[in-house]
């Protein structure tokens, strides 16, 4: 998978690294050229320009790339890189790095963000997951604000426990896609049983949450009716 990386701060340095080591190929892009030498990637392409330009953005062929990913520290920047990647370019996923919590409602499709990674926001949920145990923790939001990664801790006193996932009628816009038990993570099947102490992680849209609480809520369990 082609990638570009524009920011190659300690955030763009760390996605980059990340991704090379499973074989992705990389490009960053970063205005100053100090940045290339203490970096210590190995195997990654640099561009050193301004990303906010299209000169630099042709340069970099964007249109060649799957993904790009404005990790800059500045939000003006990661807004402008994400809306020219889409409408100039046609990259068919951005992700945007949010700085400022306040500036979190631009980073929507508006601006061709796809994904926006709040960082204070994902460090909350990961606190949270830590410590809520039966309740539904958001951990990412996708689409725009339109859909989210949630976690849902199941307590020793669940509903759900000694259920198939097969027998249970999860709502409509929400799909369970991973189980997480004793750090090993399965493939949900119809015959896999839930048990106390599973991690479970959902693709849900927003509106679709509150529903997929009440249900992981003691004695709401719904059982796919009989055929």
């Amino acid at each position: 998978m082609k990638v570009v990386i524009v920011g190659a701060g300690s955030v763009g340095s760390s996605i980059a690294r990340e991704l090379l080591s499973h074989g992705h190929e990389i490009l960053l892009i970063d205005p100053k050229p100090e940045v290339v030498g203490r970096s210590g990637l190995r195997g990654a392409r640099w561009l050193v320009g301004d990303a906010c330009e299209i000169s630099t953005l042709k340069e970099a062929k964007l249109e060649e790339a799957d993904v790009v990913v404005s990790a800059s520290g500045d939000d003006k920047v990661n807004l402008v890189v994400s809306l020219l990647a889409k409408t100039e370019f046609g990259v068919g996923r951005t992700v945007g790095r949010v700085n400022n919590p306040k500036n979190d409602w631009m980073f929507d499709d508006s601006w061709g963000v796809d994904v926006a990674v709040n960082t204070p926001r994902l460090m909350t949920a990961l606190v949270e997951e830590a410590v809520e145990i039966g309740d539904l923790v958001r951990l990412l939001t996708l689409q725009a604000g339109v859909s989210a990664l949630v976690e849902f801790t199941v307590p020793e006193v669940a509903s759900v426990i000694g259920s198939t996932v097969g027998s249970i009628q999860w709502p409509l816009d929400s799909t369970l896609v991973a189980i997480l038990r004793d750090e090993t993570p399965i493939t949900p099947s119809p015959d896999d049983v839930i048990d106390s102490g599973d991690e479970l992680f959902f693709l849900t849209t927003i509106a679709a949450e509150d529903e997929l609480r009440a249900l992981l809520s003691p004695g709401k369990q719904r059982q796919q009716p009989n055929p």
